[in-house]
């Protein structure tokens, strides 16, 4: 090509580039203004929700009973009828069909479909009732039904999913498909947080001994929010939060200067590119640097009297146990955590139930009970929501070979109990009423999205009006569902 033609070319191309170039930055500065339109904040101001502190809101919806929540991921499915859903006609009827005008052809997993038989089987557990409430307590649950009057029991519970993963997906996030944020990170995308040292939403995992269905890190994902309203999980051991330490030759000052100047380098990124994201990762950034300080504190049982430890059981010693992150999990509600969420795997009993939930029970049991008696001592339950449950229930037949001291039960979704307790929710009292079998429910059904909807009331927010859009949409924790349980509201 001659000199000519190959200069004309270079500066046609060039030309071209900065044809691109404008065209970018300008779709880019647009697609700025029309998020920040959006989300209601000027030219000047941060997105919401994308400091530690802000959330979307100014201010909740209305006046919030609960400051913070404590939610007790049961992960499996505990057998309400062999803990707090007393049926005596299962005694009397053990063994013998399940009514075929109960079950009404209602589906079956595949675990059951192909037993020639369903056998009603009933509890090998004795009940009894306690407190004034009179609540139905199995021997199983001793120390619960020692806070009985504290409790509120949703018997009526349920939900379209019959199988685990898109069951605890649907509690967590509101769909059973995956994607969508979980509830801490509505939470956080909405309220904000109430200490800059520690993360708005905290994950504690624990198992029991039996079989435990996998828990996957996207139950307590931020979705389609930003990242910074993701759950955090503090692990047990050497290392709480994975990354958090300086490497090994960076001491606190180096981490502080170098995080200084990596802000100022993503500063320029986002002016550059529009990108709300970048704003994420500098907040995430700070939290980090904070949470050296903050976490190892939280964290250290050491200075816990031996008084704490007998009252939510010496297995409290015991770094990442179900009463070890009980514990923890009242200091992270002194602390002001928004949401912190345990989840304790191995409640699947579908073979050898009385055993292995015998086992599942003394794990539990204790540490929970003293989780509601250790908030209410320090004046803290009036103003914490703690709630105790799994994704669905078990079936009143027995999957596979019934005896007189054995049996499994299968996935039930149709009715199934959890209970709450502390602010705003009325102490000492059932809501919700299972059929005789203990298969239908025959009063105040309780949908799963319904119980979204009354969790977010308590926080103080419409679960209608926080929305987020996305792909074209507005999405809302609840979809387009649920509503508040208000009789079960103080």
């Amino acid at each position: 090509m001659p000199p000519v033609e190959a200069n004309k070319t270079f500066v046609e191309h060039c030309c071209q580039l900065n044809r691109r170039h404008f065209l970018s930055k300008l779709s880019l500065g647009l697609g700025s203004m029309a998020l920040g339109s959006l989300l209601g904040c000027g030219s000047k101001a941060q997105t919401p929700g994308l400091t530690m502190g802000k959330g979307l809101l100014d201010s909740p919806h209305f006046a919030p009973k609960a400051k913070r929540i404590i939610y007790l991921f049961q992960s499996g499915g505990p057998s309400q009828l062999d803990l707090f859903d007393y049926k005596p006609t299962l005694a009397k009827m053990h063994g013998e069909e399940l009514p075929a005008s109960v079950r009404m052809g209602q589906r079956l997993t595949g675990m059951t479909s192909g037993q020639s038989s369903l056998p009603l089987a009933s509890s090998f557990f004795n009940f009894s009732q306690h407190g004034q409430s009179g609540a139905w307590v199995s021997e199983l649950m001793p120390k619960t039904a020692e806070i009985v009057d504290d409790l509120c029991f949703i018997k009526s519970m349920h939900t379209e999913a019959i199988n685990h993963d898109p069951a605890i997906t649907f509690f967590q996030t509101g769909s059973q498909q995956a994607g969508r944020p979980s509830i801490g990170s509505w939470l956080s995308y909405g309220l904000g947080s109430s200490n800059e040292n520690l993360p708005n939403f905290v994950v504690l995992l624990s198992r029991g001994a039996q079989r435990p269905q996998p828990i996957y890190s996207r139950l307590w994902g931020n979705g389609f929010l930003a990242s910074l309203h993701q759950g955090v999980q503090f692990r047990s051991g050497k290392d709480p939060v994975l990354y958090l330490q300086n490497p090994e030759g960076l001491d606190r000052q180096g981490r502080r200067k170098m995080l200084d100047h990596l802000e100022t380098l993503n500063r320029e990124y986002q002016h550059e590119f529009g990108d709300p994201e970048i704003s994420s990762r500098i907040a995430q950034y700070e939290m980090a640097y904070r949470m050296q300080a903050s976490v190892p504190d939280a964290m250290d049982l050491h200075d816990e009297p031996d008084e704490v430890f007998e009252m939510y059981g010496e297995d409290a010693r015991r770094p990442g146990s179900y009463a070890a992150n009980c514990l923890l999990a009242r200091r992270l509600a002194e602390r002001d955590v928004k949401f912190i969420q345990l989840y304790h795997l191995g409640w699947d009993q579908h073979t050898d139930l009385p055993r292995e939930l015998s086992s599942q029970c003394r794990d539990t049991d204790q540490a929970s009970a003293a989780l509601i008696t250790d908030l209410k001592r320090r004046g803290m339950l009036e103003d914490t929501l703690v709630i105790w449950g799994g994704e669905f229930g078990r079936t009143n037949y027995s999957q596979g070979k019934l005896t007189a001291d054995n049996y499994g039960r299968d996935h039930h979704p149709r009715c199934f109990t959890i209970w709450m307790a502390g602010a705003g929710v009325k102490p000492g009292t059932s809501f919700g009423t299972t059929d005789e079998f203990g298969y239908n429910i025959v009063e105040n059904p309780v949908h799963v999205h319904d119980f979204q909807a009354t969790l977010l009331h308590l926080a103080g927010i419409d679960h209608e009006k926080l929305t987020f859009k996305h792909q074209g949409r507005r999405y809302r924790l609840t979809d387009v569902h649920g509503h508040v349980v208000n009789d079960i509201l103080t």
